[in-house]
């Protein structure tokens, strides 16, 4: 392959006047042999110019993505796939850990993801050698091979980071070799503080931490050489970073690379600790570790930790991921006694001095607020960002040590309400107290002294700030009421205060960040106060028209949210508000996606979502105003337009919810005409969204029976899509659905004059299930169309039957029906499927001509039913039991619920002690259970409950349905009156116990008649 034909092509495509005849070019060239590995070379070669060998490697890896693996002709091809040739892949595996060493860095990340992908699917099986060819560079002399060589040893624990423990084994092989070698590469460059060794270190971490972040490897990490990395771990973190750093633009010192060292060691010091290193709170296997690393390495990596955390203290720079961390490893020191007590005496220091002003609005919130209130909002919002990492940390920090350790809560209540009260306090100060109060919310409403004191407090020092002229102040008034939105109010007046308060700063605060804290108070003062919620109904209109208002200007998740909640908390009001709300959330939403930053802004596309759903609260909320509803159609029906003619593929489920809202009552011909656009849909992405679709589809057929018969292309359309889905292999959900809405149409339709439809949809589920069957939910529901089709006319199915041939079924197709409907009936769950099953095999029993099949299992089908019926005592007797109160076991809010641990012992998690009281128990029971009825243990907790699909409602299942005590009763009666020697065959191998159970189903079937009632 002639390279500098490839350059050429290469460089064609930097040029925008020579691009598409570069790729044309390339296009005919890629399948080629030698193509990939010439590539190679031309990457790696310092002669070729930058940007031609940088495009070079974004081909490499587009190749290796797409056409590494090995792959088969799909169905019904015969022309094998493009693969790389396995020569060009050896060759690529022979130079490609070279060109990660000798290649600048942005080229460098396009070899590594190349790499990625390669070790993916040749290690171990084809390509063990490349432990040795990392192995080579590792220990060799030549300090310029190492990085590059630590890179692509990086790929390989990242291939098997996330994979589950029995599946690591080729890693922890490969890891035997290089664990050793690179502690010691590590270790030698500790006390070289230049950028080529801390980047070397930086990432002998990260491969470190990708090893042990979700297993821990005990059998290569064994207590000795845990002891080594922990003492690494513990330097890194206490040497000093170069003074020259303090020279970087703020913003940029967590980039550099003595930062990003440091926390990587405490992303793995905490790991370690969090995962396996606490014990009460680890799995059973890392339990003598846990006891081991308490002892030996909590107290003194937490000595160097307080040393970090009290630098920041003192003003020096530490970043935000490492001072988060640093409280994150605090935070579960806490529990131990052992790391709590070297803690205690710094406690106090660190709430106030640390924690506190963490917790204080800041210069650069204040920055923010008036240069960019939008951003400011986003920010507070977003938990995930850099900023706002030590504050959550520090919240979380105070809210434990709070609830866990006595010593802290009365301590910082008294230090909070010093500067509430202090009129000389820095209003920054206040709203640092105001954080932590509102933050220890939930532990203060539980404890009767401070509950008690909790309306004074909000009254005195909170009230006064809804009106301050500092906009943060409004802002963290709203949410400290907010935090306590579930106090009980022993004065009305002060309740109706806070709300009036609130509402007028959501109504005419000027300032977006205020409104929004508004907005979010007010709803939880709602939610959680009936009161609340009566002084507020006056100002409804103006209050959502508000909340709008708020949420077109900020597109704040968090504020649909609220608007969903309030439509719920109001739905008799939002009668009269609904069309325009609608129409608001429609224009938002349009706007949201018309968006230029829509594609790259993930925010938006959650937002967009939330506007969705909440126009589905409001269609949910109007279901009984027919007029409104009729209104609203037109306006979702633009929605659902847009997002179809995008098409905008993760809003489909959202939108189909919407269609599904508009036809619940009655079908309009707009909404008949959504069906052919929604058909045209499914032929593009018909699996993943036929359970999405399936409530619509049911809607369809339901809801208006007689539109859908009277036009054929209707039942045409769904037949079509059901048929698609179990023909080619969907998925068992999907192939469930499907089949379910076959037999929802026959029971819906049945005496409608559908008969030239039955073969079609028994062919269809007979077809799958000649195919094989795995899961039993998807045997069953084909069987159920079948039976359906018995159901809805005996003769026309034994004849469609009859007519049916599959040519690799060696027996007829009906003995094929019969004997595995009657080998199945065990898997009949749910109150629906069981009665189907026994309405059918009714049925079965009476048809006129037997087929041969029917006589063989004669004796098996009472006993079946019987099954079935006592499947059924249960589930009618489970439905009937009343939920226990859940306010009773509540509590009264007026005892203390206290969670403290003395100084001198550990807590222990939850789980940890419902494990321990498991064993004793199950220890204690001794032998006594082997006796338990067989009954017992066929009747799981799955047993009584209805399955997914019977929210799919049929005729069967209505008041009004048929019963099935009375249908399998009468019909046993008759075969008895009719035919004594068939009814013989039918009970003569009962036992006396299956005896009693058929006296007790007519006695039952009796008392029904009587009374008219089903299910009891």
């Amino acid at each position: 392959m002639d390279p500098n034909r490839i350059i050429q092509a290469l460089k064609g495509t930097i040029d925008p006047n020579l691009r598409i005849a570069a790729e044309n070019e390339l296009n005919q060239s890629y399948k080629i042999i030698n193509f990939a590995p010439t590539l190679l070379q031309i990457i790696v070669s310092e002669q070729v110019e930058f940007p031609v060998r940088q495009a070079a490697a974004i081909y490499l890896k587009n190749m290796v993505s797409q056409y590494w693996q090995d792959r088969e002709p799909s169905a019904g091809e015969v022309v094998f796939p493009f693969n790389i040739h396995e020569n060009d892949r050896q060759q690529i595996r022979d130079h490609i850990v070279e060109g990660i060493i000798r290649c600048p860095e942005s080229i460098r990340a396009q070899l590594t993801m190349c790499l990625r992908a390669i070790i993916k699917h040749d290690f171990p099986g084809r390509w063990t050698a490349i432990v040795d060819k990392i192995s080579m560079y590792l220990q060799s002399q030549n300090s310029g091979s190492w990085y590059g060589s630590l890179l692509s040893l990086y790929q390989l624990v990242k291939t098997y980071e996330y994979r589950k423990v029995d599946e690591r084994e080729p890693l922890l092989a490969a890891m035997q070799i290089f664990l050793p070698r690179i502690q010691q590469l590590i270790s030698q460059l500790l006390g070289d503080a230049t950028i080529f060794s801390v980047l070397i270190q930086k990432q002998v971490l990260k491969i470190f931490h990708a090893l042990v972040q979700y297993s821990l490897p005990l059998r290569l990490i064994n207590n000795e050489a845990m002891t080594q990395w922990m003492e690494i771990l513990r330097a890194i973190m206490d040497r000093d970073v170069p003074a020259e750093t303090l020279e970087v633009d703020e913003d940029d010192r967590p980039e550099l690379a003595w930062w990003k060292c440091k926390k990587w060691a405490l992303r793995i010091i905490t790991r370690l600790f969090e995962r396996y290193g606490s014990p009460g709170n680890v799995t059973k296997e890392y339990q003598e570790f846990a006891d081991f690393f308490l002892k030996t390495y909590a107290v003194g990596i937490q000595q160097v930790l307080l040393k970090v955390v009290d630098q920041h203290r003192r003003g020096q720079y530490v970043t935000p991921r490492v001072l988060q961390q640093c409280l994150n490893y605090l935070n579960q020191s806490l529990l131990h006694s052992l790391t709590w007590k070297q803690m205690k005496p710094h406690m106090q220091t660190i709430c106030r001095e640390v924690i506190f002003p963490l917790m204080c609005y800041r210069d650069e919130d204040e920055r923010l607020w008036q240069e960019d209130p939008y951003e400011y909002i986003r920010m507070k919002f977003n938990l995930y960002d850099d900023h706002s990492l030590p504050a959550a940390a520090a919240q979380s920090l105070l809210c434990k040590a709070a609830c866990k350790r006595k010593e802290v809560l009365p301590q910082m209540m008294e230090f909070c309400h010093k500067s509430l009260v202090d009129p000389s306090a820095d209003p920054c100060s206040k709203d640092g107290a105001l954080h932590c109060i509102g933050a220890l919310a939930e532990l203060l409403l539980k404890k009767r002294i401070y509950r008690e004191q909790m309306e004074l407090m909000l009254q005195n020092y909170v009230f006064p700030l809804l009106n301050s002229p500092m906009g943060y102040l409004r802002a963290r008034s709203c949410w400290v009421l907010h935090c306590f939105s579930p106090l009980r109010f022993h004065d009305e007046l002060v309740l109706r205060n806070a709300v009036e308060l609130v509402r007028q700063d959501l109504i005419d605060d000027k300032e977006m960040p205020v409104k929004v804290e508004a907005a979010i108070a007010l709803q939880a003062l709602v939610s959680n106060q009936e009161q609340a919620k009566l002084y507020i109904r006056p100002y409804i209109r103006q209050v959502m028209q508000e909340l709008l208002h708020v949420v077109r200007e900020t597109e704040n998740d968090d504020l649909t949210n609220v608007i969903q909640k309030m439509i719920c908390e109001y739905n008799q009001e939002m009668a009269a508000i609904a069309v325009d709300m609608t129409q608001n959330l429609a224009e938002i939403f349009t706007r949201v996606l018309q968006s230029e930053e829509y594609e790259e802004n993930e925010d938006k596309t959650v937002m967009a979502l939330g506007i969705l759903s909440t126009i589905d609260t409001i269609l949910t909320v109007m279901e009984d105003h027919k007029e409104i509803t009729q209104q609203l159609e037109g306006i979702c029906l633009q929605v659902i337009g847009l997002v179809l003619q995008k098409p905008i593929i993760e809003f489909y489920e959202e939108i189909l919810s919407l269609a599904f809202g508009l036809t619940c009552q009655t079908i309009s011909p707009q909404m008949w005409q959504l069906l052919g656009v929604l058909y045209e849909v499914f032929q593009h992405d018909c699996f993943d969204y036929f359970t999405d679709m399936m409530p619509l589809l049911h809607n369809y057929v339901t809801v208006d029976t007689d539109m859908l018969l009277s036009n054929p292309k209707h039942l045409e359309v769904i037949y079509s899509m059901c048929k698609k889905v179990l023909t080619v292999d969907a998925g068992d959900d999907a192939e469930c659905h499907a089949a379910k809405l076959l037999e929802v149409i026959i029971l819906q339709c049945r005496g409608r004059g559908i008969e030239q439809c039955i073969p079609l949809f028994v062919e269809a589920v007979l077809e799958r299930l000649m195919r094989g069957v795995k899961s039993s939910e998807l045997r069953t529901m084909c069987l159920q169309v079948v039976i359906a089709a018995l159901y809805y006319n005996p003769a026309l199915l034994i004849q469609t039957l009859d007519n049916m041939h599959f040519a690799h079924s060696p027996q007829p197709i009906t003995a094929h029906f019969i004997n595995q409907w009657i080998n199945d009936t065990e898997f009949f769950l749910g109150l629906h499927d069981r009665k189907m099953c026994i309405i059918g095999l009714s049925v079965l029993m009476e048809l006129p001509s037997r087929p041969a099949a029917l006589e063989r299992v004669a004796g098996q089908i009472i006993p079946s039913i019987l099954l079935l019926f006592l499947g059924l005592k249960h589930l009618y007797a489970s439905r009937l039991v009343n939920k226990p109160d859940l306010l009773a076991r509540a509590g009264v809010q007026d005892e203390d619920q206290n969670e403290e641990i003395p100084s001198d012992e550990d807590d222990v998690s939850e789980s940890q002690n419902a494990t321990h009281q498991q064993s004793s128990l199950t220890a204690g029971q001794g032998g006594d259970d082997d006796d338990d009825d067989d009954e017992d243990d066929y009747w799981d907790e799955d047993a009584f409950e209805g399955t997914a699909l019977e929210e799919y409602s049929t005729p069967l299942d209505y008041d009004n349905g048929e019963d099935e005590y009375q249908f399998f009763t009468s019909t046993l009666l008759r075969i008895q009156n009719s035919n004594t020697a068939w009814y013989q065959c039918l009970t003569a191998p009962l036992s006396d116990d299956q005896k009693k159970q058929l006296q007790d189903i007519y006695s039952i079937s009796q008392q029904r008649r009587s009374t008219g009632a089903k299910g009891h």
